[in-house]
């Protein structure tokens, strides 16, 4: 069942979100050559813990970290540890936050100092399919206009998306219903109603949309070893758009 919050608790959720996006933030400031990313990871979750709140993907499902950090071909999921940020990378950072019961979501790729022109183009094909995903979401459209938005926006700019993985619903729990794909056709999928709750998420691919999991049983790669982008909102739906609570 989909779950429709009350304005009380869209507020509770945006508590969460704020502190998602002050991550997400911190960690733009952060990523440098050199730098770890258990470092990094471990910055990122002072900073929730600092706000009385707690780093969601710690412990779920076993999962290790505060954060997923993904590098380069690496697509999500990627576990903090020693290895070092070089120049010329592209960090995914992923970060859920829980104050009060409630579940913020977010994620944002970053850069290591200079990228090619056509890594730049990747990374701004999928902050774009996100917004066209936002720009459509609205109460009484079917979960699919959104996916399809997605799907048309990063396809016309020359990349692939995703498949394999979806955004989803959030609220008192990480993942809630509905699943959320990054693709599909107009008109399928339940109708969006005011009052709900998603995290919109466009993983897209410079190369093939397939991916595989790696022997961790957590990162996500390309199949193919090309460069993959990730960004990701947690909205609420209104009557005429979406409210996003990752916001600072």
């Amino acid at each position: 069942m989909i779950s429709i919050r009350t304005s009380n608790e869209i507020e509770l959720l945006r508590e969460s979100g704020r502190l998602v996006a002050g991550s997400l933030d911190l960690a733009g400031t952060l990523v440098r050559a050199g730098l770890t990313t258990a470092e990094l990871d471990a910055e990122i979750e002072s900073f929730i813990r600092s706000h009385d709140a707690s780093p969601e993907f710690k412990g779920y499902n076993g999962f290790p970290a505060a954060t997923c950090i993904s590098i380069n071909e690496e697509v999500v999921h990627g576990i903090p540890g020693p290895k070092e940020l070089r120049a010329g990378d592209i960090v995914g950072v992923d970060v859920g936050v829980r104050k009060q019961g409630y579940v913020g979501d977010g994620a944002r790729t970053c850069v290591v100092g200079e990228v090619p022109e056509g890594t730049v183009r990747l990374i701004d094909a999928t902050r774009e399919a996100l917004k066209a995903g936002l720009a459509v979401a609205r109460a009484g459209i079917h979960l699919s206009d959104v996916s399809h938005a997605i799907q048309e926006t990063a396809e016309t700019l020359g990349f692939s998306v995703v498949r394999d993985l979806a955004g989803h619903g959030v609220g008192t729990k990480l993942h809630e219903e509905p699943e959320v794909p990054n693709y599909g056709p107009l008109g399928r999928g339940p109708v969006l109603k005011s009052g709900m709750v998603l995290a919109i998420e466009p993983m897209v691919n410079a190369g093939t949309a397939a991916v595989r999991t790696l022997s961790d049983g957590w990162t996500v790669v390309t199949a193919d070893g090309a460069l993959s982008a990730h960004f990701e909102h947690t909205v609420a739906i209104t009557s005429d758009g979406v409210d996003i609570l990752t916001l600072v």
